[in-house]
């Protein structure tokens, strides 16, 4: 039978309340997570972790505000407030994930010019890295993704391990959204045409 692994998305405290890229309730999933990780076989968890003045931040565009959109070499780019910023404590894990079965840490957003949202590629869409040929080399080929957030990271990861040859899952209960403009619907139906299974 072929191997399975959980991926967990991004639970740091920057994206947990409190932190400076919130998700509402981003919080509430740990203890479900944590049980998710106790049964898994395997275990990859990512982990945003970007340089100081990283260009996905609003706060490096002088006269641009957080969420705005600018055209960047690799195509449209969301400004974020600075986050995850690379051994802060909005970096860690959120104190109460149970994360010391993970097998990998997948650490993305640190190229300083390049945003990170899936677990497989930059957002140029051309720099891997290196999860796939990880997992093909362990027999892994399906995919649970949880996480933080629903309509950004854990579904660019879950698209992308579709178009990388991976059945992937997203547990919905598991995550939770940003919901900025609508994108956990317009996410939600790329997914479900993507052939992504959403449970």
């Amino acid at each position: 039978m072929a191997g399975s692994a959980l991926v967990v998305i991004d639970i740091q405290n920057d994206f947990c309340p409190g932190g400076a890229l919130a998700v509402a309730s981003g919080d509430e999933i740990v203890p479900l997570v944590n049980g998710l990780i106790a049964d898994a076989d395997h275990v990859v968890l990512t982990q945003d972790w970007h340089p100081a003045g990283h260009s996905s931040f609003a706060s490096t565009h002088p006269g641009k505000d957080p969420f705005q959109t600018i055209d960047v070499s690799y195509g449209p780019q969301t400004l974020w407030p600075d986050h995850c910023v690379q051994g802060s404590e909005g970096a860690l894990f959120h104190p109460k994930l149970e994360w010391a079965k993970a097998e990998l840490v997948i650490r993305k957003g640190f190229r300083p010019s390049i945003d990170s949202y899936s677990a497989f590629f930059e957002n140029d869409r051309r720099t891997p890295t290196g999860l796939a040929g990880y997992l093909r080399e362990r027999g892994i080929s399906n995919l649970t993704l949880v996480g933080l957030a629903t309509d950004f990271c854990v579904a660019y990861s879950a698209l992308d391990a579709v178009s990388e040859g991976f059945h992937a899952t997203v547990r919905l209960d598991a995550c939770r959204a940003i919901d900025l403009d609508g994108s956990l619907a317009e996410m939600t139906q790329r997914m479900r045409r993507a052939g992504v299974r959403l449970a």
